[in-house]
């Protein structure tokens, strides 16, 4: 039976001031590093955490500069070279879309480590910290692409297809009649990830990091987490039209890129345990 969900009509514009919009994305964004602000300061207030509330502040702010940065600069890198080429202002419109989650870890782990050095800790006791704090931003990350309606998968004959609007994605409407309204249901991937990489991934990692792990291991179960979860979704999730699959009809660039965190956090997680310092 095919699925009857219309993708609902949501402005992406939360509200304007004059010239001023303030666009969901940016709102989303606005609620995963308040909500990580908040978490963190629970995790801190925990008996030896290791860390204060001033030094959770510092984190936070260290944290958001890496991740808008690095999501940004590594959106143009991974996926976005030829649309930077065309038109360089975009770089600077991040409410349009265009994060990498790739880039933005890559920002985080570069300002974690001056942090670590600023505050006198190791990296390792910094990244446990925070990786349980991460999928929260996830969630909300990517129900602001939900809103955008970016990153869409492929048909699907499943009761929670969503069926696209005809003149708003006119490339998921080829080969329908002449006139059609509506596309062919297709997996709402964002939301498949948002419950993946955010909400169950959060319970993981917070369960998980309850009890005194060996140092790396939070960090270690995240990049496994994470890692399988993208790296499954990929195979539903369709690539971006100018990049396409990378090899076999199936490779994307997400699974490319998702590879070297499953090794790693294979590879760190048996390395704790044998290392057995404990991280707080």
């Amino acid at each position: 039976m095919l699925a009857m969900l219309n993708y609902p009509d949501i402005d992406p514009v939360v509200f304007a001031l004059g010239p001023l919009k303030v666009h969901w994305y940016g709102v989303m964004y606005l609620l995963a590093f308040s909500g990580g602000w908040w978490l963190a300061r629970l995790r801190a207030a925990k008996a030896h955490s290791g860390w204060t509330e001033e030094q959770v502040d510092d984190l936070v702010f260290y944290f958001v500069l890496g991740a808008v940065v690095g999501g940004r600069l590594g959106y143009t890198l991974f996926y976005g070279w030829s649309g930077l080429v065309a038109d360089p202002l975009s770089l600077f419109r991040v409410w349009e879309g265009g994060m990498s989650f790739h880039g933005g870890l890559i920002g985080v782990l570069v300002a974690m480590g001056l942090l670590a050095r600023q505050q006198g800790k190791t990296f390792f006791q910094t990244t446990d910290f925070i990786a349980p704090l991460v999928p929260f931003g996830l969630f909300t990350g990517r129900i602001g692409n939900f809103i955008n309606g970016e990153l869409w998968g492929g048909p699907t004959d499943m009761p929670w297809g969503m069926r696209l609007p005809c003149v708003e994605f006119p490339s998921y409407c080829v080969g329908l009649a002449s006139g059609a309204q509506w596309s062919l249901p297709v997996h709402p991937s964002q939301l498949y990830e948002s419950l993946l990489e955010g909400v169950l991934l959060f319970l993981i990692l917070w369960v998980f990091s309850s009890q005194t792990r060996p140092r790396m291991a939070v960090s270690a179960m995240f990049l496994l987490g994470y890692g399988l979860f993208r790296f499954s979704v990929e195979f539903i999730r369709l690539p971006d039209a100018h990049i396409g699959y990378l090899a076999g009809g199936w490779l994307t660039q997400g699974q490319v890129l998702s590879l070297p965190m499953l090794f790693f956090g294979a590879v760190f997680l048996v390395m704790a345990y044998k290392g057995k310092r404990v991280s707080g």
